[in-house]
Formats: C-alpha cells, structure tokens, sequence
C-alpha cells in the first residue's frame, strides 16, 4: 500500500497521545489521512489533537483502554457507524514497567502483559473484520521493540518479554492475512525519547492505580534520539508491502542480535534425516 492511498482515508493510531503514536500519527496526517487518535489518556489526547491542528484533515480523539476488549469491540463499531474503517491501522499502544518475572508483583505482569500482548490481539479482533469486509488494499502495523531481537537482558526483563510476545502476534497475524489485502509490519524500535519509562502515570486501578515518576526517571530515555525518526523507514516498509522494520538507535543491536542467534544454533540437533 503507497501512502498516496491514505489521502482522504482514515488511519487509527493506539497508544497516540505522544511518543511513538503521535510521530507516527503525524506522518500519516502529512500524507493526508485522517486521523483517530486513541490513548486511555483523554487530557494528552486533547494535547495530540494540537500537535496535529497544522494539517489539513480531521482528527477525532477516542479514550479507551486497549486492555480492555470490549471497549476496543465498542470502539471499532462506534466508528463503523460513522463509516470510519481504518485504511491504516498501527497498534502502538505499550507499557513498561521496572519488574522482574521472577518476583514481580502480580497486577504488575498482569498490566504490562495486559496492553502488550492481550491489547495487541484484542486490538486486532475489533478492527479486521471491518477491515478485510471493506475489501480496499490497507495496513496493519504493531509496534514490537528492538528488545525482541536480543537476548532478554538489563532491568526490564518483563518489559522485553512481553514484547517478544507482542512481535510473535505480529507474525501470526502476517500469517493469517497473507491471502487477504491487509500488509502487516512488524516495528522494531530501539530506545527513543518517549513517555513509556513513566508509564505508570495511566495505570488504571484494577492493575495498582496510576503512580507519576519523577522527570529525572527519565533522564536515560531524555538523550535519545525523538520518534519521528521512525517515519522514513515505517514509510518505506509499509510501501514495500509490511514485514519487520528494525530501527536501530544503539550501537550494540546488530552484535546482540547475531550473538543470540548464534547461541540458538548452538545445540541445535538435527532429525529430520534419521530413519
């Protein structure tokens, strides 16, 4: 799909308050889509709608909590009904959190898992049927991490592996739409200056209630590098027909990358050939 065929049509950012979602938001408007922006944050929705007043189309802002299915259901036939299907649906929405697997506390692996994968899978049940009835060549994009191309290693282990987990829905979704016209890519940033170190900010009360960090959390991710770096190899991707689109911000990726594949072969038995 070109981005010429998103002038006049409709594209659905989740998780589109800031970060990854508004940059990406941001270069689907510069092509002339329309936008709806949905976060389960109304007050930075208002601030997203803002940042995207320069462009020339219409932006509707949705509050809704991607973890929750049935507001995802709800939300896909709310904008049915005034004929919106997105032409362009990107599943950015995510969250971290400093946890282990191991000894985390249980509301929190619930969460992070929760909007990670349940909200991907849940995400993509409530706009597909639409989507592949509408017929018209579209996309979808998932927002996976660099993270699930390394080693699982660092503080956020939590983190990491739920987006191993987000990047395999991905895959499976490329694979059950490869007779239809709906692409898929599967983004794999690396760090970004984006809000997900405070996270916790919007955490609703069935997983602990939102808890704001202090800006000097978030110093580490204050020196990287902004996310409309993503706009130039999202675009050539997507037009190239989806698959994996890995943005390397830190110069260990490709290294840790390889290391793990070679550690994956390195007891690799073979037998398929045995009688």
């Amino acid at each position: 799909m070109n981005y010429a065929d998103l002038k006049g049509d409709w594209a659905l950012v989740t998780g589109a308050a800031d970060g990854i979602g508004l940059a990406l938001a941001q270069s689907f408007a510069a092509a002339g889509a329309h936008i709806v922006l949905v976060d389960i944050r109304a007050d930075a929705l208002a601030s997203a709608r803002e940042t995207l007043s320069s462009h020339d189309v219409t932006v509707r802002t949705e509050t809704a909590d991607v973890s929750e299915r049935q507001a995802m259901i709800d939300l896909a036939e709310r904008l049915a009904k005034d004929a919106i299907v997105p032409r362009m649906l990107w599943i950015n929405a995510g969250v971290g959190a400093a946890a282990r697997l191991s000894d985390g506390k249980e509301r929190a692996i619930r969460w992070v898992y929760d909007v990670n994968l349940f909200g991907t899978i849940w995400t993509a049940q409530a706009f597909i049927p639409a989507m592949r009835a509408r017929g018209t060549p579209s996309h979808i994009g998932v927002t996976a991490s660099s993270a699930t191309l390394v080693p699982i290693d660092g503080p956020f282990p939590l983190y990491a592996a739920s987006k191993y987990a987000t990047a395999a829905v991905a895959e499976a979704l490329t694979s059950e739409l490869k007779d239809s016209n709906i692409g898929v890519t599967i983004l794999c940033p690396g760090l970004l200056n984006t809000g997900i170190w405070n996270s916790g900010r919007a955490r609703p009360e069935r997983f602990g209630g939102a808890r704001e960090l202090d800006d000097s959390a978030g110093e580490y991710w204050h020196k990287a590098m902004r996310p409309d770096v993503l706009a130039a190899p999202v675009r050539e991707t997507v037009e190239s027909g989806g698959g994996w689109c890995v943005v390397q911000t830190e110069g260990a990726t490709r290294d840790a990358f390889e290391e793990r594949n070679r550690a994956r072969a390195a007891h690799w038995t073979d037998l398929s050939h045995d009688s």
